[in-house]
Order: C-alpha cells, then structure tokens, then sequence
C-alpha cells in the first residue's frame, strides 16, 4: 500500500489480496477512493484512506457492483462519502432491486449502501485534482466501467482485465453474448494505449501490450467456447465463496453447492445434473490444486485474506431499506 513507481505523486495504490479489490487513492480537493473492498475490512478500507488523504473521502467511485468492490461502500457512506456507480447498477442499488450486487445469487455479503451518482459512458469525473472519464465497459456485469485519465494515460480497468487473467461472466444472468461483450469492451479499452493499466487484482502489469494481448486472447476463447466460458465462472465463485468463510467441511460441501443458484444456473447451461456439476467441480479443482482438503475442510489455494464468520452477517440487498440512506 504505496505509492508506485508508474504512478504520478498524486495516486496511490494499495494492491489487496482476495477478497478485496484493489484500491486507488486519489487525494486533492475532491478525495476519491476507486472501489472499497470486501465488507469484512470495511474498516480498514475506511481508516487507510482517511490516513492517506489526510481528510475524509468525498467520492468512492465502483467499476462494478460485485462484494469485493463495494463491501467499504456503506462505512464511507456513513462518513459523509458519496457513491458513484455506472448505469444500470445504480438504477438497480437505488431501487434496492432483489439481484442488487449479485450478493444473494453468489451468496456473498454487501452491507447496506445508495447510490448518489450514477456514471454514464463519457462523462467527466473530477477525482482528486485530476479530471478522469468514464468508460463503459460491461460483459463482466452490465454495468462495469473503466476509468480513464488522458494526460497520464492511466486506465482503471476493474475486472476487465489483469495481469494474468480476464474477468469471469455470467452467460446465465447477462445472456449467451455477454462473453462477446466483455470481449467488445477489452478491444475499446486496448485502443486507448494506456501508460499504466490498474486492475482489481494482482499486480500492476509491467508490460501493458503484452497484458492486453493475453487478455484479448482469453476472451475470445471464452466468446468461442460458451460451456467454458460457464466452467470458469463456476470456478471463480466457488474459489471465492470458499475465501469468505476459512473453506467449507469437507463432508458440508456439496449440500452448500447445491443450494446455489449460480450452480444450478451453470448445470443447465451445461446439460448436466446440479450434482454431477458439484462432483466435476470438485475433482478438477482439487486435481489442479485450486482447492486443497486441509484439516478437514475444502479451502482455496489462492492467497487471500482470512474473514471473520462475524463480517457475514449482513443482510441481502433485497432486505435493505427501499430508499434514503442505509
């Protein structure tokens, strides 16, 4: 958590592992914080950036909606912040719609927060001292945005893109194109050559081209392999729901799976049983070694920072308040 070296003095960066996203630090007259991690660190999302801009944070602006970017939205919020997010999620967060940040369907927590502004493509931000511009990107939810800051030429890219992979997408939910989507917004945002790309996860790339270039490639095989494209997914949201709660019971696991809408949703866009589903998702990524049976529990292999059972107990956004403040 410090200033990088591809960043100009007025940025800051804190790489997070899961299940926090990366946050990006924009002190000034206008103090930003780009995202805000899960919900059981919200406090020390809130604590960081008041002592890094040396003032309370007026603006958190999300890429997306999903629980590892807005978990410090509601302890922000609470300190006088305002959130930005782009359309159609703030429409959705302000209407308190049942599927707000996919947290119930994913079984992932969201504390309580409002959307105050919501962000079209191409409009002009002020963050911190310096003027940035929204860029759409969805496939990895409809309403994920990029950030783009001209005169550096630095991209926030949220999960479009990292250094090692691209974001996951849910053909279930956003419909059978939403691989050809995310894979349209890689290509808008690779033809803006950034300088510097900020991801949500891991680190900040130190070859640029090569970055889009592998990501490029892996969305278009996710865009021409649809079944894939449901497996890595499926991949994706049981590694994380295993980070969230210290892994599961070995003997647990597999009653847990099958209660999800997310697997059930993925077996039948596979044509297999929920339980065939469960038993394949298992054996591979045990085989693999992205899960590992350690003490009797099924956990992720993946670093990640351990979440109290406590932090979990917050209510689905279907059971927040219909409107005002949180």
């Amino acid at each position: 958590m410090s200033r990088h070296p591809l960043l100009p003095p007025w940025a800051t960066w804190w790489q997070r592992p899961f299940p926090d996203a990366n946050t990006l630090l924009l002190p000034g007259r206008q103090p930003a914080l780009v995202d805000t991690g899960f919900v059981a660190h919200a406090d020390d999302t809130a604590t960081w950036a008041r002592a890094h801009a040396g003032t309370a944070i007026g603006l958190v602006v999300n890429t997306h909606w999903h629980s590892d970017h807005v978990g410090g939205n509601a302890a922000l919020q609470a300190q006088g912040a305002a959130i930005a997010a782009g359309a159609p999620e703030a429409e959705a967060v302000r209407r308190r719609d049942a599927g707000c940040c996919s947290a119930e369907y994913l079984d992932q927590p969201v504390a309580p927060y409002t959307v105050d502004i919501a962000l079209a493509d191409g409009q002009a931000l002020r963050l911190g001292d310096t003027d940035w511009q929204v860029v759409r990107t969805p496939g990895h939810t409809p309403g994920h945005l990029a950030l783009w800051q001209p005169d550096e030429r630095l991209l926030v890219v949220g999960d479009a893109l990292s250094d090692y992979d691209v974001g996951w997408v849910n053909l279930a939910l956003d419909g059978p194109d939403a691989a050809t989507t995310a894979l349209a917004s890689l290509q808008r945002i690779a033809a803006l050559d950034p300088r510097v790309i900020l991801p949500s996860h891991g680190p900040i790339p130190t070859d640029t081209g090569a970055a889009f270039t592998a990501a490029l490639r892996r969305a278009q095989r996710l865009a021409d392999d649809p079944q894939g494209a449901v497996w890595y997914g499926a991949r994706r949201i049981l590694a994380f729901a295993l980070m969230i709660r210290d892994g599961l019971p070995s003997e647990e696991i597999e009653a847990y799976l099958l209660q999800r809408s997310w697997l059930l949703d993925a077996a039948q866009l596979l044509n297999l049983t929920p339980q065939t589903l469960v038993d394949d998702l298992l054996a591979s990524m045990l085989g693999n070694g992205a899960l590992v049976l350690r003490e009797g529990r099924i956990r992720a292999a993946a670093e990640h920072t351990p979440v109290t059972a406590q932090s979990l107990r917050v209510p689905y956004p279907r059971a927040w308040p219909a409107s005002g403040t949180p």
